[in-house]
């Protein structure tokens, strides 16, 4: 009985300690998840300070077409934009912070957590199965132990029945018989009991023996080292967490040194002669007030400064030396004091002597921006005005350029169309060329216009029998039977608001020309030729619509596959897919060719 009692007690301490261990090994999984979860909530504040910063870093971008981006030209704004332009790098680390917390720690112990949740299972299930079996047996042992007791008892009271049956005279020798055969029957009964009463237990021990001094070490064993495992685990990913942080601080140094360079870069002395430069007049400073006596009868002119705040633009007279005063805005200066008729006098003067000297042209580009000042920039001092016209030539010219470029490649194409007539009708080309020359015509007529105003402004305005000379020599060669076109050739290409718009040709875009060589010829002979390879790759600068047999279309920005380079004759072969390719023109086409097996690219 004190063994059975002190199995008893042994059993339930080893329940409770189970039970111990199933808490302690369940808080360190809530520990872990925990720490999981802190992880989290840094990765997504590192993703919104990222986001936050780079809308902070847009926000001060300087806007298109706006004061902020005409202020880039000084080195305290450039130096602002390179640290938004940092920022938003820096903006970028934060990023990677976040995904690599994510992927280097969030995604492992979520992935940890469940095998961890796994062994632990199959730990515990392990000790209750062992538990369950030895308590099992302690309940067979029990049971077969009562039993042995219970025969035991019965073979007794069997015996002294049949020895009080023997010593009775009275009772028949059959029922003595019968009651020692009973008796007989319960010691066999009994012993029998004790024989399986004893194999009970003998198995019984051999199970607990095997119970307490190996499964349960062994599951207790496990669990330790699962434990040990979870803590290590928390540990390697503390490291990492740190380790995160520390990758991106010399990307996030080199940032830092970015802010500082660009803020070492500004100077103050370059930014205010850039102020001086943008803002300069060109006016001359006024003369000297002349004396005036005063005499009886004589009465003092009341005159007004030319620097006065009430002198307005219309009040100036003429100086000794012919020129007139063009109502000198000096600085810190503002004309407050206009009435309407001072402001209107000056302007319509204006605007009757331009009328009156100058046609009126309001062709193609002339007036296709539209504005608030006058077309000749007449509003804006002569050194503003100077830099207007100049700036105004530069973009014509490059129109010219471009226009010339463009017939130059039509008129390769309608040579090669003369030499193969499979490829396309010369004369599909012409009313493409008429229209390229009047618009050259048109934009040199724009350039004499305006190197006239420059001119005029810089002092040195030609005689009318000598044309202005200020344009290259390259539109002097130009299409001498262009046609010329009537001033007004625009008019009904007038917007509501009073600006102009180009209007496009049924083609979008210009088709450049195939050079006449040998070469092609015996290109387009071999109509059975093998599919070339790839030399490269290919982005269309501008769209392209491939009309004639042997070209191919493309739109804006569509990458294509380079088989074969220009040969000098202004076409690039392309291919799509294994089906579609073409000739385009190489001028609409920026093209990156490989300059080894590895696949290295190069600009053209």
């Amino acid at each position: 009985m004190e063994s059975g009692r002190a199995t008893l007690l042994k059993e339930q301490q080893l329940k409770d300690q189970f039970d111990n261990l199933e808490k302690h090994t369940q808080s360190g999984i809530e520990f872990v998840e925990r720490y999981s979860k802190f992880v989290k909530e840094r990765s997504d504040i590192e993703i919104s300070y990222a986001k936050q910063i780079r809308n902070l870093s847009k926000k001060y971008q300087p806007k298109k077409n706006s004061r902020e981006e005409e202020e880039n030209k000084y080195t305290s704004c450039r130096a602002f934009l390179s640290t938004l332009n940092e920022l938003n790098d820096y903006a970028g680390q934060h990023e990677v912070i976040a995904e690599n917390l994510t992927s280097q720690i969030i995604t492992e112990l979520s992935r940890y957590l469940t095998e961890l949740k796994a062994e632990r299972k199959s730990h515990f299930h392990d000790g209750r199965k062992a538990q369950q079996q030895i308590e099992s047996l302690w309940k067979q042992l029990e049971s077969s132990k009562r039993r042995f007791e219970r025969d035991c008892k019965e073979a007794d009271r069997a015996q002294q029945y049949f020895e009080r049956m023997d010593a009775d005279i009275n009772v028949t020798k059959a029922d003595v018989e019968k009651a020692r055969q009973q008796a007989q029957m319960r010691h066999q009964i009994a012993a029998d009991s004790k024989t399986e009463y004893s194999n009970y237990l003998t198995k019984f021990n051999q199970e607990q023996n095997e119970h307490y001094y190996t499964l349960i070490p062994n599951i207790f064993q496990k669990l330790q080292e699962m434990e040990e495992r979870r803590i290590e685990r928390v540990g390697v990913s503390m490291k990492t967490y740190a380790e995160v942080d520390r990758e991106v601080l010399p990307i996030v140094g080199k940032c830092l040194d970015g802010m500082t360079k660009a803020a070492e870069s500004i100077e103050p002395k370059t930014d205010s002669k850039q102020v001086v430069e943008s803002y300069k007049s060109g006016f001359e400073p006024p003369g000297d007030v002349e004396f005036e006596d005063y005499g009886p009868g004589q009465t003092m002119k009341r005159t007004v400064s030319e620097t006065s705040l009430s002198n307005s633009r219309g009040e100036a007279k003429e100086r000794p030396g012919g020129g007139k005063s063009k109502g000198k805005l000096w600085p810190f200066i503002k004309n407050k004091n206009k009435s309407p008729k001072q402001n209107k006098e000056p302007l319509s003067n204006r605007f009757n002597e331009f009328m009156a000297s100058k046609p009126k042209m309001t062709c193609l580009r002339s007036l296709r921006r539209g504005g608030s000042g006058p077309e000749d920039f007449s509003h804006l001092p002569p050194e503003q005005r100077r830099k207007k016209l100049q700036a105004k030539i530069d973009d014509i010219n490059k129109d010219i350029q471009k226009e010339m470029d463009q017939k130059d490649a039509l008129t390769k194409m309608k040579g090669v169309y003369e030499k193969n007539p499979q490829m396309g009708d010369p004369a599909s080309v012409d009313p493409r060329l008429v229209e390229m020359s009047m618009n050259i015509e048109k934009l040199q007529s724009e350039v004499q216009k305006f190197e006239g105003w420059l001119a005029e402004v810089e002092g040195r305005l030609p005689s009318r029998s000598d044309p202005p000379r200020r344009q290259s020599g390259l539109y002097e060669s130009q299409n001498s039977n262009s046609t010329m076109v009537d001033n007004n050739c625009a008019q009904d290409r007038e917007s509501p608001d009073g600006s102009y718009t180009e209007e496009q040709s049924s083609e979008t875009q210009v088709k450049v020309a195939i050079a006449n060589t040998p070469e092609f010829d015996d290109e387009f002979d071999d109509g059975d030729e093998e599919t070339l390879p790839t030399i490269g790759t290919c982005k269309a600068v501008y769209s392209f619509e491939g009309h004639n047999e042997g070209t191919i279309s493309v739109t804006e920005g569509e990458l294509l596959f380079v088989i074969e380079q220009d040969k000098g004759d202004g076409w690039t072969r392309v291919r799509r897919n294994e089906e579609e390719e073409g000739y385009v023109p190489t001028s609409y086409v920026e093209v990156f060719l490989e300059t080894n097996t590895k696949g290295a690219m190069t600009y053209i």
